[in-house]
């Protein structure tokens, strides 16, 4: 089992969206059994509070639901406990390696370097943006689902994940 936990500032924009998109893709491809999904922040501001409002009608949209979830922040522990670690932008990889102490074992990187145009996930927190976040991390799930699988643009740096 593949365990992947998806992390952003704040946890109720992208991680979540990130999380709730790649369970679809794997519920729908028949691999949950496979794969296992979650998400956290780097920072604590917003802690317990739920998805953001156009997050959750963003997947909603597309008959994704995200009920329950709610922020949590990344700990040391998590990266021990998962195989990747997926950050949505640079500043997240910073303070990703600072909460885990760095990365010896190579198991944190951006999402985006899954797709053949690497690159950030803009916070649509900021930029209102959730078309462009929505595009961007479907993208991104799709390309890392297809990476995992042997079938897309690199290969996992944790290849011990897939064994």
């Amino acid at each position: 089992m593949v365990k992947i936990l998806f992390v952003c500032h704040g946890n109720i924009c992208r991680s979540p969206m990130a999380e709730f998109i790649f369970k679809d893709l794997i519920a729908k491809a028949g691999l949950e059994k496979k794969y296992i999904a979650a998400s956290a922040a780097t920072s604590a501001e917003e802690l317990g509070n739920p998805v953001y409002p156009p997050a959750r009608r963003r997947l909603a949209e597309h008959g994704i639901s995200c009920a329950g979830k709610t922020a949590r922040q990344m700990v040391r522990g998590d990266y021990r406990d998962y195989d990747l670690l997926l950050g949505m932008d640079g500043a997240n990889l910073r303070n990703m390696r600072r909460i885990a102490g760095g990365d010896p074992e190579g198991k944190i990187r951006l999402l985006m370097d899954y797709t053949p145009r690497p690159r950030d996930v803009a916070d649509p927190w900021y930029t209102g943006d959730f078309d462009t976040a929505w595009d961007d991390l479907t993208e991104g799930c799709q390309a890392l689902l297809r990476a995992l699988e042997g079938e897309g643009r690199g290969s996992p740096p944790n290849s011990r994940a897939l064994t």
